[in-house]
């Protein structure tokens, strides 16, 4: 008999172990077990963590100021992949240029929100909430979706990490976090967590029951997508890395039928402070390679007019390099959508100004709500109102 005593004992293990997410299953009554292969849209969430230099990704490269006030991090005009008559890519987004020429591609400038926050983590909050800048939410903008929905699955959303983002939670009910979902089943063999199904019979207590309910359901889901992972082996040209292995097993799913219909994954390491040109390259490269391999996979299946990939970070960077060859926090940035069934593409605003800054920032263009406002209500055709809180003026993106 398991008692209270080693429940609790035990489940701080399993927690502790991410291999439960106490919140994430709690709604889940219905019989979610069919095999009947997802037909509706896909969203797919890129965050670039750190704070990714927005000048030296998408370069103004007409404006004298950017070359002024960089004199060391300033890319060189002939080294651009120039995208119109003002602004041109950062040479390592070389892999994503057949992409931009077949208009798959919305690049938004000046992208974040009022009374801006220079902290990652209070910046990363507004942005995975979609809350204001002096509201304090503790649900995400995405979780709050999922609960919108009738019969949501606990892998209608997934996140390619051991950890689940805040965007993803919700007040009842959350996305699975999995790190490798051909492996997710293995980890719930684990000794412990054996121990704990072969006591369902004998709850006694609400707690083991429901945790007992919330084990059940974790371990027919991790039999699910282990059986979609095993039906389609990638053969993409992704980069050896963590953020390749994430997109391919993202290229994966989605070429076997897999029924989830958000993913989230992160590339970490923009925090430039030093050092930034070559270690920004690099990271680019890598993040470019991932995406335009991802590309042609769901191309192949079938499956890219119906995927939407956004890109975002938490911040930008001022527009003066500092004195350790890096940039330092700012405020507005890029943000990129890309996929087979934009209503529109190219560069949809003008660049931020250089020459009216808000202290040495940009200063923002578009409210980065408006963005999730228009994936909500005319990608995904859900209530924007009801999960966001709010009305936004409308983006004419799909």
């Amino acid at each position: 008999m398991l008692n209270r005593r080693s429940f609790l004992k035990k489940s701080a293990v399993v927690t502790a172990g991410a291999m439960l997410l106490p919140a994430f299953l709690k709604a889940y009554q219905n019989d979610w077990k069919g095999k009947t292969e997802f037909k509706g849209r896909r969203l797919i969430i890129l965050q670039l963590t750190g704070g990714n230099d927005g000048l030296n990704t998408l370069v103004p490269f007409e404006d004298d100021i950017y070359y002024q006030k960089r004199p060391r991090l300033a890319i060189p005009k002939q080294e651009l992949i120039k995208l119109d008559e003002l602004q041109g890519w950062n040479p390592a987004m070389q892999p994503l240029q057949a992409l931009w020429e077949e208009g798959e591609c919305l690049i938004l400038n000046a992208v974040g929100y009022p009374d801006p926050d220079r902290s990652h983590f209070r910046s990363m909050d507004i942005w995975q909430t979609g809350s204001a800048a002096n509201e304090f939410w503790s649900k995400g903008w995405l979780g709050r979706y999922l609960e919108q929905l009738p019969q949501p699955k606990p892998y209608t959303a997934l996140e390619l990490d051991n950890q689940l983002s805040l965007a993803l939670k919700g007040e009842k009910m959350a996305a699975l976090a999995v790190n490798n979902p051909k492996q997710f089943k293995r980890q719930l063999k684990s000794p412990i967590i054996q121990a704990l199904l072969e006591q369902q019979h004998a709850a006694e207590h609400e707690q083991l029951a429901y945790l007992y309910q919330t084990l059940g359901e974790t371990e027919s889901s991790a039999n699910y997508l282990m059986e979609k992972a095993q039906l389609y082996t990638s053969s993409g040209d992704y980069p050896k890395t963590g953020f390749g292995k994430d997109l391919k097993q993202i290229a994966e799913l989605i070429s076997a039928g897999c029924e989830t219909q958000i993913y989230y994954a992160s590339l970490t390491g923009f925090d430039t402070h030093a050092n930034q040109k070559n270690k920004q390259a690099q990271l680019l490269g890598q993040y470019a390679q991932a995406v335009a391999a991802l590309r042609q996979e769901l191309r192949k299946a079938g499956e890219w007019e119906n995927t939407l990939i956004m890109t975002f970070s938490e911040f930008g960077r001022r527009l003066a390099e500092n004195g350790s060859g890096g940039s330092d926090h700012g405020t507005a940035n890029n943000l990129y959508l890309m996929g087979g069934g934009l209503k529109k593409a190219g560069i949809y605003n003008a660049p931020a100004s250089l020459s009216q800054l808000d202290q040495g920032d940009l200063i923002y263009d578009i409210d980065f709500r408006r963005v999730y406002q228009a994936i909500l209500s005319d990608w995904l055709q859900a209530d924007a109102k009801a999960v966001l809180g709010r009305s936004l003026p409308k983006l004419d993106i799909f």
